[in-house]
């Protein structure tokens, strides 16, 4: 099996890269940047520069823009390339514990804690002891009538697992703001699923091969890059996402509070219309993300 590991950075190497670049039976892919240090170097893995981003698919690498997190689309058509059958997203603040990418269950058929819930998408971390947070991108409107309910172990087969974080979770900046949490997440909760829509993230990210035509990280979404684009797979795709144990400690990049505010705005006007339009059946990617965006994903469909 096939498994390589797809990062972005605009830093030298951190801790949890060179982690990363050292594990056994998979491959690290780093896609730099224009702000990466020019002497970026991987011991194991490889390093994707702009020349070599550009000569993957110029037109794609100039749709997607610079200075950006969606750089990660093109790490993820170079391990395609590779023929990888597992990619795993992960940000290079978020660094690994020993257990990580260890037991996967992508592509397995397993017996998974299974929770409904009343609204038409699913946040994960209520089912966790922290019932204050709530995962990045889960509309706001619907924050108290997100109650899960236990219905017992249903076996699925597992298409995305969506590690957790310790320290630093991946929620949004107001609850953020609000909270200032350092978690530490039980053990005994995990598996979970949900059928509804939920919200995972590219930064602890574990993706079947299968999958990857329908999931892009679109330019102009700000901190909706990610969410949007797993909100965008379960709309297209029937898949099954399974959340699973904390398997990094997220030691947090300097973030500015207001910005990262202001690039969820988008978010906070339109996670609700965005999900409702895909439970009708109606949501038209072609009228909701903008003209670059489009073209972008119809390049990184060619590669199809």
């Amino acid at each position: 099996m096939k498994k390589f590991i797809v990062s972005t950075t605009i830093n030298p190497p951190t801790s949890a890269i060179r982690k990363f670049d050292n594990f056994k039976d998979w491959t690290l892919i780093v896609v730099g940047d224009l702000k990466t240090p020019k002497n970026y170097k991987l011991k194991n893995g490889i390093y994707l520069n702009v020349n070599d981003q550009n000569l993957l698919d110029k037109k794609l690498s100039d749709l997607v823009g610079w200075n950006c997190i969606e750089r990660r689309n093109l790490g993820i058509l170079l391990a395609k390339k590779y023929e990888a059958d597992i990619i795993a997203l992960v940000d290079d603040d978020n660094i690994p514990y020993k257990n990580w990418g260890k037991n996967l269950l992508v592509g397995k058929k397993k017996f998974i804690n299974t929770y409904n819930v009343k609204t038409p998408v699913f946040d994960p971390i209520s089912v966790t002891k922290y019932k204050k947070l709530w995962h990045r991108g889960f509309p706001l409107d619907m924050l108290d009538q997100r109650e899960p309910k236990f219905v017992g172990k249903k076996k699925i087969i597992v298409d995305v697992q969506a590690d957790f974080w310790d320290g630093d979770p991946d929620i949004d900046a107001i609850t953020r703001i609000m909270y200032k949490p350092n978690c530490k997440f039980e053990k005994n909760v995990f598996p979970f699923y949900c059928k509804k829509f939920s919200p995972f993230n590219s930064q602890n990210t574990f993706l079947n091969s299968t999958v990857l035509k329908d999931y892009f990280l679109f330019p102009d979404q700000g901190r909706m890059h990610d969410i949007w684009a797993s909100y965008f797979l379960q709309y297209k795709s029937n898949v099954n996402v399974v959340y699973n144990e904390a398997s990094v400690f997220q030691k947090r990049n300097v973030h500015t509070a207001a910005k990262d505010l202001s690039d969820e705005f988008i978010g906070l006007k339109y996670n609700s219309k965005l999900i409702n339009l895909m439970k009708k059946k109606s949501f038209n990617y072609k009228k909701f993300f903008s003209k670059r965006a489009i073209l972008a994903y119809k390049q990184y469909l060619k590669h199809f």
